[in-house]
């Protein structure tokens, strides 16, 4: 059988090697644009030398259009895959980025990406054989966000790989090779390491905000990771920040440019973030230029290829008036020119390989099983008094409590995809324990005023005044006015819908069509409900004539929600009109909170009876993200004002806590939070960040001993904002583990097993000296009775020169697994630019004296280091001293 593989595997390779031969051969007397016989390059040239001005500055837009006369197709360059493909329908979608980063696993990085990457291909040309090649449809996608995330009140911190600069970088660079591939000639997809540079909040003032780093965190923090994403992963694209860096706005900024190009060899396209370079000129933003044109000319002088927005639209103005020069404008073109050739878009579709994935990948069995094992490695079990876990499968009654036990938005986050089996931790526990009474109860919100919504149940909706037929009437449209004649007419016993692909009738357009739902709402109390819609891609709400709610947005859910006082037994007319306008994923849902004083009690009741307590806490996307509209006390357009776990879910696990029942925390949240009373008091805490899709599995896998956790924190968990600087203070002192100096409630690297590790240093040098490598093997054994993951981590500490450096850094770290009683050697090599400080001069420099290194399952304390969970070697370094070149 395997001489069968063997041979089949030579006729392919065969086959493909003369299909290209014979392409090659066709090639004569073709453009040489388009000659598969030439290099990129000399195409690239040539087709930029048949290019108007103006379709110039057409191949400069994210949206660019086709250009028919030469054969190039249109591409939109917004597409997203953070963690799995975004806004473009059904894709397996993986825990958020912060929790990839927790599973501290770059092998597993670079699996989920490579399967990122083949959902996307198949996406991509499964649209294009429809002729579309809109937004979120194409093969640029922006993503990674390796932002360090020093503040943990930043709320897109939770889409990046953490704070610490070389964690970052080290996940970073399997996850782009992962979605770039391996192919000699052509990309699997452009992955863009975002956002050029030094930013991370806040969100309130990212449009005008500038920031002045030191000389020495630039070097240290900002920039490193970066640098390795490029000269190690080969990044295609980088996209430039909102904010300004020492005063010019970073797709404006020379000194970025020069970093990339001139110093560490990046080649592939710069792109702005959207909207960025009309910041350029807004009196609200950075005001910096008068006109669309002077931006544009700065931003193309600067090195920004490709514009997010619509400022490039400009391009032919600015030349006509003299702010640029066609040939500035040629050295982008070129550039964005060979990014689509790499991609195989001017090469028949036979020669590139990956056009080949077949759409079956998507969600498929293998991905969905690759989902759970990452939402496994990704859990961190922060806390476990007495072995309060793993719980007894044979428990009779658990009570599932708070908001997050049943929502899936958690699961999901932010930049997401449409799984077709989410599973939230409620579901997951239920499948868990098949013959156990599983119930659940809401007990809080997540924060005051924060709806938790449900949908209307038809028991409260009328077709019409006379209440006699329950539901609503619905009319579907072929167009997207609701114009003319409907389509079809029928009752809806609710507005709950997600068709995907498939339209909700045969003779209807899945990505074109609207309808409009009427009758009226009939409350079963008096008082303040909370009235929303949720869906894809806009709609209106009317509550008796007059409109509550419009919401238009992109390709993710859009939900939108007003408070209004209503009557028991009154009559509302209400009317909502949706439509879908090419999306992948159609969906309306018609939502509302009840007046509920009871929650608490509920709660409460629940946890009385039941045998075991699991409470699911923490935070959710809407309250922390991307430039929000957040109505929440304590939360500002997507950040935070506090990290406290809102005192709404403290109160409720107070009194959970004193009823005496075995009870876990499960927290659900992006960024790190300070929970003092529930880290001293409670018995067992696991922090799940939003873990994905199988999220709720993963998680009752965990609980039950079906899995040992081993996840570690890639954030510092702070007591309180009191222990760290302002928000919007960029100096790196007193933040994050290297620079702070307190005591953290857990800290960066932290995280528990049902298992012990104890660790045996094996062999390493005495002194070295310096300039030269020195290598650390170790010895990691499993003492305890089950099998489990271990994150060896090696951090380096310089205390006894005059350079300036952190308190001790992450250089080194491997995920393995061992079982009970299994012992397994680690090797590392620690090479002179990871023992060096900087001196007065910011210049890198190994000098003579100790360096202690640190190997162990977390950062060393005395605790760790007495009971060999980590181990400690001084190693002397002797001069003179070795200058780094960077």
């Amino acid at each position: 059988m395997k001489t069968i593989t063997y041979y089949s595997k030579l006729i392919l390779i065969a086959c493909v090697f003369l299909s290209t031969a014979l392409l090659v051969k066709g090639q004569e007397g073709v453009e040489p644009y388009k000659n598969v016989s030439l290099n990129f390059d000399e195409r690239a040239d040539d087709l930029l030398s048949r290019l108007t001005l103006e379709e110039k500055a057409l191949m400069l837009r994210y949206d660019s259009p086709e250009i028919k006369r030469l054969g190039i197709p249109a591409h939109n360059f917004w597409n997203e895959c953070l963690h799995g493909v975004a806004r473009s329908g059904v894709a397996t979608v993986f825990p958020q980025a912060i929790g990839m980063a927790a599973m501290w696993d770059k092998e597993e990085m670079f699996s989920i990406a490579d399967a990122i990457s083949d959902e996307a291909r198949a996406k991509h040309h499964a649209y294009a054989l429809q002729g579309k090649r809109g937004i979120y449809q194409g093969l640029t996608f922006w993503t990674p966000n390796i932002n360090i995330f020093r503040d943990p009140r930043w709320g897109r911190g939770m889409e990046t790989y953490g704070e610490d600069p070389y964690l970052t970088g080290e996940l970073a660079v399997p996850f782009i090779k992962g979605l770039q591939g391996d192919d000699s000639r052509y990309l699997k997809l452009v992955a863009t390491a975002k956002h050029f540079a030094v930013h991370s909040g806040p969100e309130s003032t990212r449009h005008s905000f500038d920031v002045w780093p030191s000389d020495y965190d630039l070097a240290e923090t900002y920039l490193p990771h970066f640098r390795k994403t490029v000269e190690h992963a080969n990044v295609y694209s980088v996209m430039c920040a909102y904010q300004r860096l020492k005063g010019a706005p970073c797709c404006g900024s020379k000194f970025l440019e020069g970093l990339l190009r001139e110093q560490w060899g990046f080649e592939g396209y710069i792109v702005s973030d959207c909207g960025a370079i009309a910041d350029f000129y807004k009196k609200e933003a950075h005001n910096l230029v008068a006109t669309p044109e002077e931006a544009a000319a700065m931003a193309i002088q600067a090195g920004t290829d490709l514009n997010c927005g619509d400022v490039y639209r400009n391009l032919v103005s600015s030349v006509k008036q003299g702010f640029l020069t066609e040939a500035e404008l040629d050295v982008s073109v070129k550039r964005i020119i060979l990014a689509r050739m790499k991609l195989g878009q001017f090469d028949p579709q036979e020669m590139v390989e990956y056009s080949k994935i077949p759409y079956s990948v998507v969600d498929s069995k293998e991905h969905k099983q690759l989902a759970l094992d990452a939402a496994h490695k990704s859990i961190v079990l922060l806390k476990n008094e007495k072995n309060t876990l793993p719980f007894n499968k044979g428990v009779k009654k658990v009570a599932v409590i708070g908001p997050n036990a049943d929502a899936k938005d958690v699961l999901l986050a932010n930049y997401y995809g449409y799984p077709t089996e989410p599973k939230t931790v409620l579901a997951g526990l239920k499948d868990k324990l098949p013959n156990s009474q599983v119930d659940f109860a809401q007990g809080c919100p997540l924060a005051p005023k924060l709806p938790y919504f449900d949908i209307v149940p038809s028991d409260y909706l009328y077709t019409d005044g006379t209440k006699k037929q329950n539901g609503l009437k619905a009319e579907y449209f072929p167009n997207l006015n609701w114009e003319g004649t409907p389509a079809h007419t029928q009752i809806d016993k609710t507005v709950n819908f997600a068709w995907w692909t498939t339209p909700p009738f045969a003779d209807l357009k899945y990505d074109h069509f609207s309808v409009r739902w009427s009758g009226v709402i009939v409350p079963p109390v008096t008082g303040e409900y909370a009235i929303a819609g949720e869906g894809l891609l806009g709609f209106d709400l009317y509550l008796d004539g007059a409109k509550l709610l419009s919401c238009r947005g992109d390709h993710e859910l859009q939900k939108a929600y007003e408070y209004v006082h209503l009557e028991a037994g009154k009559s509302y007319d209400v009317k909502i009109d949706y439509v879908q306008n090419n999306t992948e994923y159609p969906a309306m849902s018609f939502l509302w909170e009840k007046p509920n004083d009871n929650l608490k009690q509920e709660a409460l009741n629940l946890a009385k009876s039941s045998d075991i307590v699991v409470l699911c806490m923490g935070l959710g996307p809407t309250l922390e993200g991307e430039e929000m509209r957040v109505k929440v006390d304590g939360f500002d357009r997507g950040d935070r004002l506090d990290i406290k776990l809102p005192a709404i879910q403290t109160e409720l696990i107070k009194e959970i806590y004193a009823l005496g029942k075995p009870t876990v925390l499960v927290l659900l949240n992006g960024s790190a939070l300070a929970f003092n009373w529930e880290a001293e008091n409670l018995p067992a805490i696991v922090e799940a960040w939003y873990p994905g899709q199988s999220g709720g599995a993963a998680i009752a896998d965990v609980l039950f001993g079906d899995y040992n956790p081993a996840g570690r924190l890639p954030v510092t968990f702070y007591r309180s904002i009191d222990q760290i600087p302002a928000f919007d203070d960029y100096n790196m002192a007193g933040k994050t583990y290297r620079y702070f100096e307190g005591e953290p409630l857990y800290e960066f690297g932290y995280g528990l097993s049902y298992t012990k590790f104890e660790y045996k240093m094996l062999a390493s040098s005495q002194s070295v000296t310096a300039g030269d490598d020195v290598l650390f093997s170790v010895e990691v054994k499993n003492t305890g009775k089950v099998d489990g993951d271990e994150v060896v981590q090696l951090y380096v500490s310089l205390s006894d020169n005059n350079l300036k450096n952190s308190i001790r850094s992450l250089q080194g770290f491997k995920r393995i697994h061992l079982k009970a009683g299994e012992s397994e050697v680690v090797d590392f090599v620690l090479t002179p630019d990871q023992m060096a400080g900087r001196d007065s001069h910011g210049i890198p420099i190994v000098a003579a004296g100790n360096a202690l290194v640190s190997i162990g399952g977390k950062q060393p304390d005395a605790k760790a280091i007495a009971s060999k969970q980590v181990i400690q070697k001084e190693i002397k370094i002797v001069g003179p001293s070795f200058y780094i070149q960077e």
